[in-house]
């Protein structure tokens, strides 16, 4: 698969589960980042799920 379609199928697993069509709407975590340095710019972010003991993040 492409990074893409990967990318596009955790997109919609986690907009199920924030939409409550499997159950309670669980609310997902968005982190981004933005940096400058002398070599450059460099962006990054994640996105993640906490329920009970159960995390997922995921991110760049």
């Amino acid at each position: 698969m492409t990074t893409l379609r990967v990318i596009a199928l955790i997109g919609a697993a986690f907009i199920l589960a924030a939409c409550g069509a499997d159950g309670e709407p669980v609310q997902p975590t968005l982190n981004a980042n933005v940096g400058v340095s002398t070599s450059g710019t460099y962006v990054s972010g994640g996105v993640g799920l906490h329920r009970g003991p159960l995390s997922v993040f995921l991110g760049i």
